[in-house]
């Protein structure tokens, strides 16, 4: 295959596992994932957030396929942490990157996945997309028994088939996942079990945890022709270590969505928040937060602490490989917050808090 192809591939993949290319499709037709009744933010086939910015359309995606830039990234970036080889249960409250947007939350004596990545590429291609440029911060050997997965979106960078059907057939797991993510799973494993939840939703996970769904302001796709027929979300844990407010990916949008789950839940003790994928801002704004945006997200939350991710693992955007870094560090300059407050998370980086007060 010529360069000029397999680049064209390449940036297929990309473009597919950040949200897909079906902008215009099925805006009439039927739903593969989900069969419900409409909602305030579901109408039928598709679903929405009223106050977030519709779909860009396929000219947009072509103008940023076209002129696309940015810095080159390394082949390997590999992490400066060794990989973690996690106890098998902690009573507080433990915290690891894995890589990109998946974590293990080790959390009063439960283990629990969130978006767990861990093949080598973040696409639906096994030969082009997002390669990562360092292994997995805990290898899946190492993996404690696992209780519970959680999927925020369908996104090949969050929702890893292969992966998922792995810890599936090794850990049996409970799944939670927003609606119409079942049958996504499903189709890697048959057997798998899934637990879906709506916008304002929750999930008890047992041992005193609890998992809530909360909107975000972001989209969903698998393919060409399904945008937004799966719902997408953050969570919020509710446990004996406090509140935990984890969002895969966002748009920082007026704010609100922060408000509101400071408003429900308390101020977070501990907040996870993405910093990477944020450029070029005009066609990124609307669904992925940039490190200004997530020092002010956590302004809103009142977190206590926060930790940083969605950067230095796929190449999915324009900025460079340590932008995300430098950019959380000078915003929370600007902002006069302590650097440690807000960590900017690095494949294997653990994060420990004992059982709250």
């Amino acid at each position: 295959m010529k360069r000029r192809s397999l680049l064209s591939v390449a940036s297929a993949a990309t473009v597919m596992t950040l949200g897909g290319v079906g902008y215009a499709a099925h805006r009439r037709g039927r739903n593969p994932y989900y069969r419900g009744p409409a909602s305030d933010h579901f109408d039928g086939v598709r679903f929405f957030r009223p106050s977030q910015e519709t779909d860009k359309d396929l000219l947009a995606v072509a103008r940023w396929q076209l002129s696309r830039g940015g810095e080159a990234w390394p082949k390997q970036w590999p992490s400066p942490f060794p990989a973690d080889v996690p106890p098998e249960r902690v009573e507080g409250l433990r915290v690891v990157l894995i890589g990109h947007a998946s974590y293990l939350f080790q959390v009063a004596g439960r283990n629990i996945l969130v978006d767990p990545v861990f093949s080598t590429r973040a696409s639906p291609l096994g030969f082009a997309g997002p390669k990562r440029v360092n292994p997995p911060g805990i290898a899946l050997a190492d993996l404690p028994p696992i209780d519970a997965v959680l999927i925020t979106h369908n996104h090949y960078d969050h929702l890893d088939g292969p992966s998922m059907a792995r810890l599936w057939q090794e850990h049996e797991p409970r799944i939670v996942a927003p609606l119409g993510n079942d049958a996504i799973l499903r189709a890697y494993d048959g057997t798998m079990r899934v637990e879906t939840c709506d916008w304002g939703g929750s999930v008890d996970l047992g041992g005193g945890i609890t998992v809530h769904c909360v909107p975000a302001n972001h989209w969903s796709a698998r393919g060409v022709n399904d945008r937004r027929m799966a719902l997408w979300c953050a969570f919020v844990l509710t446990s004996p270590s406090g509140v935990h407010y984890h969002v895969g990916d966002t748009g920082f949008g007026d704010g609100s969505l922060f408000r509101e789950i400071r408003a429900r839940f308390g101020p977070p003790r501990l907040a996870t928040l993405p910093i990477g994928a944020y450029e070029p801002r005009w066609f990124m704004k609307a669904q992925h937060m940039n490190p200004a945006d997530a020092v002010a997200a956590f302004g809103l939350l009142g977190a206590d602490r926060a930790l940083g991710h969605h950067w230095g693992t796929f190449r999915l955007t324009d900025e460079g490989i340590e932008r995300p870094a430098e950019a959380l560090a000078a915003a929370l300059e600007e902002a006069a917050i302590p650097p440690d407050r807000f960590l900017a998370m690095r494949p294997g980086q653990v994060w420990e808090a004992g059982a709250a007060s």
